[in-house]
C-alpha cells in the first residue's frame, strides 16, 4: 500500500514523503492517528503541486537573500553608542542594534539572529560584520560605531 506522510514517522520517513508501507500497518496504525493518506490520484496530485509551491518559496527567498546581499555590500551602517577615554565603548554594539539601524537608516530588514558577531564590538571604528542571509547565501555588513 502506498501513502502519503502527513507527519514525520520513525523509520518510516518525513512528512510529505510517499512511501510503501504493509497493509495492515497503513490501515492500522497509519490512517486512523491521521499520520498518512493514502496515494490516490487526487492525493498525489496536491502533493505535487505542495512540492512546486515550495520550490517557487525557496527560489523567491534565494532570490530575496540575494538581491539584499548585494544591496548590503553598497551600504553603510552607523549605529551610535556612549563611550568613555581611549575610544571604548560602555558595553558593546549587538547584533540587535546593528538589526535596528539597518531597518531605520535603509530599510532593509536582517533579523538580529542573522548577524554572526565573531566578537563584541567594544571600541569605535569600522567593522565588516557577517550575515547568514540563507543556506550558503552569505551577507557582509559594514558597521561604524561612533559616538552618541
Amino acid at each position: 500500500m502506498k501513502v502519503i506522510l502527513k507527519a514525520d514517522v520513525k523509520g518510516k520517513g518525513k512528512k510529505g514523503d510517499l512511501i510503501e508501507v504493509s497493509e495492515g500497518y497503513g490501515r492500522n496504525f497509519l490512517l486512523p492517528r491521521g499520520l498518512a493518506d493514502l496515494a490516490t490520484a487526487d492525493n498525489l496530485n496536491l502533493k505535487r503541486q505542495a512540492d512546486e509551491a515550495q520550490a517557487r518559496r525557496i527560489a523567491l527567498e534565494q532570490q530575496n537573500a540575494r538581491d539584499i546581499a548585494a544591496k548590503l555590500k553598497e551600504l553603510k551602517v552607523e549605529v551610535r553608542a556612549k563611550g568613555g577615554a581611549g575610544g571604548r565603548l560602555f558595553g558593546a554594539v549587538t547584533a540587535k542594534e546593528i538589526s535596528e539601524a539597518l531597518k531605520a537608516q535603509h530599510g532593509i530588514e536582517v533579523a538580529k539572529n542573522k548577524i554572526v558577531l565573531e566578537e563584541p564590538i567594544k571600541a569605535f571604528g569600522t567593522y565588516m560584520v557577517k550575515a547568514k542571509l540563507y543556506t550558503e547565501i552569505p551577507g557582509e555588513i559594514h558597521v561604524q560605531v561612533i559616538e552618541a
